[in-house]
């Protein structure tokens, strides 16, 4: 005889996880997001940003390095590193049925792929909330950076210039920020030191001075 089940439990929600893959290499001028052409209904053939559903009894980190190494084609050697970032608990998010959703974030090193890379300004329409998803996650990001050194570090590498500073800055609070105020963030960072090296970015303009994490 089969065993008696609880009709009085609703049945489980599926659960994903859905990552956002930033990337900030050294010819970047902005941060850009990767994202794929999905190979399967529903959505087929529409943007999407890498996602998978949750292995039983995997870790979170586990199952967002799967998500961009398969997805998105990055070497798990070239995942600088992840992080969790909120949840997506709408219940027809996905025509599928019910489906969580944990955002991550990931950093990929310069690396070739099969991503296609997007502006973080400028990314398409996407496939399911992950719209949303995007926009509710952007301020998070832009919250990690500076006071998350494990994700700053990853994003903007072990040593870095005043310019790439304003400029990964830009792009996650989607407006410049005041130099002589980040520079004042910046050191007061006890693990990053201004270094006696400068670098000019364009054939105009003053060089830039070089930041490094000690």
């Amino acid at each position: 005889m089969p065993p008696e089940t609880d009709s009085s439990v609703p049945p489980q929600s599926a659960v994903s996880l859905d990552v956002l893959a930033l990337r900030f290499w050294p010819d970047d001028e902005t941060v850009h997001l990767g994202i794929t052409h999905r190979k399967a209904q529903p959505f087929l053939g529409r943007l999407a940003l890498p996602g998978v559903l949750l292995t039983r009894g995997a870790r979170l980190a586990d199952d967002a390095h799967r998500a961009v190494t398969t997805k998105l084609g990055v070497p798990a050697s070239a995942i600088r590193a992840v992080g969790q970032l909120i949840t997506f608990d709408e219940p027809n998010r996905d025509p599928r049925g019910p489906t969580l959703s944990i955002a991550m974030w990931a950093v990929c090193a310069p690396v070739e792929s099969t991503a296609d890379w997007a502006p973080l300004s400028a990314v398409p329409a996407l496939a399911f909330d992950h719209d949303r998803i995007v926009a509710d996650c952007r301020p998070l990001l832009a919250a990690k950076l500076w006071s998350d050194l494990t994700f700053t570090r990853a994003l903007l590498g072990d040593s870095f210039s005043a310019t790439r500073a304003v400029a990964a800055t830009a792009a996650l609070r989607r407006d410049p920020p005041n130099p002589a105020n980040l520079n004042r963030l910046m050191a007061s960072i006890p693990t990053l030191s201004r270094t006696d090296q400068r670098v000019r970015h364009h054939s105009t303009g003053r060089p830039a001075a070089i930041w490094t994490w000690t």
